[in-house]
């Protein structure tokens, strides 16, 4: 009898602890490949279907039982949550590449009684006050920066410091997965536009829009802003990193005019999410131009540089005499047009003050071996409209 009623009630703890799992199922409609897609579960969801979960201890396992890498974002780090219910947290996330022609696949969360492992940094932002207020980020494909106020700063008298005015957005080419924002850092201007083995920094942004930056157009001419007046990071994490990016008033035709960038930086991914936030008196829309450097080689490289234009995409690939070639491009759904002017190429869109304006921009490298031709840069533009238009579907069910 005791052995039964033993039994019974190591049956009942396991059916318990079995039911503590969250059954995810995702859905697509393309049947191209979706490599690196981020799936992204509110974490009031899974508080409901596992209370009391820690984000130190669950796993998030695919259809095969393979524990996958995850990431929680903390979007109130001071709450209090006497009740345990992670009210601090925003999102559970993690990935899955789905290939061509699969279009659904299937995960759990589960609670585990050990630490879940830490997992390679694959997504990284941050403000770098060392060097005259840069902002750098980067995934594990490519890199950027773009510039503060110090850097727009006058140099004091007597001295060599380096002045550039520009709200363009700089490209770090990366041949290597592993973050290399610090390091690169660490050692210096002058080796880091030498490629010593990890990559390197041969994007000219100057006065330009370097690769995805923003103005207003009013038909002739373009108004941009300055250097960054102010940055927040929004979160940092294995699978992604968010941060904003605040531009001051500046004048766009009579019309002033200020900007929050929302950069959304996923591992595996040649091109950044960013959602640009135009704030000015009235409720016409204005004309919004997303940029590209016409000229955005080191010098000596006698580029010879392909433009193409066609629907959502402006993009270009770049062959270079010495150091390889590589692809810029701004995917904006809802484009317009295109245009130009003395430094950029440009693609247009309507925006509305205080709505977010939705874009895609990025880079890629043919030494890093991933993108090593135009058709293959092209491709992937395409594909990132494509899935913008036709985002997951996550339908969750607790359950054994």
């Amino acid at each position: 009898m005791k052995r039964l009623i033993l039994a019974a009630a190591l049956a009942a703890s396991l059916n318990a602890y079995a039911a503590e799992k969250l059954a995810v199922s995702v859905q697509h409609d393309l049947s191209i490949a979706r490599p690196s897609e981020t799936i992204s579960i509110p974490w009031s969801d899974v508080n409901a279907a596992l209370p009391g979960a820690l984000i130190q201890k669950i796993a998030v396992k695919d259809a095969k039982g393979r524990v996958l890498p995850y990431q929680v974002t903390n979007v109130a780090p001071l709450s209090k949550d006497p009740e345990g219910k992670g009210i601090a947290y925003g999102e559970l996330l993690f990935q899955h590449s789905f290939a061509p022609g699969e279009k659904s696949a299937s995960f759990t969360v589960e609670k585990i009684d050990t630490v879940a492992p830490v997992f390679a940094q694959k997504a990284y932002a941050r403000y770098v006050q060392e060097r005259l207020d840069d902002f750098a980020w980067e995934n594990d494909k490519v890199a950027h920066r773009t510039y503060g106020p110090a850097l727009a700063a006058p140099a004091p008298s007597g001295t060599n410091k380096e002045v550039l005015v520009t709200s363009g957005l700089d490209l770090w080419f990366k041949r290597v997965p592993y973050p290399i924002v610090d390091r690169w850092y660490n050692k210096g201007h002058d080796h880091y536009h030498e490629d010593e083995g990890e990559g390197m920094d041969m994007y000219q942004v100057g006065k330009s829009r370097g690769a995805g930056g923003t103005g207003v157009w009013d038909g002739k001419q373009l108004y941009t802003s300055v250097n960054y007046a102010s940055w927040k990071v929004l979160a940092n994490g294995p699978v992604r990193a968010v941060f904003e990016l605040h531009y001051a008033n500046w004048d766009a035709a009579g019309k002033p005019v200020s900007e929050v960038k929302r950069f959304t930086v996923d591992a595996g991914r040649q091109l950044d999410r960013i959602e640009s936030i135009f704030q000015y008196e009235g409720s016409e829309p204005i004309t919004v131009a997303v940029g590209l450097n016409k000229n955005p080689s080191d010098k000596g490289q006698d580029p010879v540089i392909t433009v193409k234009r066609e629907g959502p995409v402006l993009l270009q690939w770049i062959e270079q005499k010495s150091n390889g070639a590589f692809g810029t491009a701004v995917v904006l759904p809802g484009a317009e047009g295109f245009t130009q002017d003395k430094l950029n190429e440009l693609i247009l869109a309507k925006a509305t003050s205080g709505k977010p304006l939705r874009y895609y921009a990025g880079g890629a490298w043919s030494r890093a071996g991933d993108i090593t031709t135009l058709a293959q840069w092209q491709r992937l533009a395409q594909d990132t409209a494509a899935r913008d238009g036709n985002p997951v579907r996550v339908t969750l069910k607790s359950g054994k």
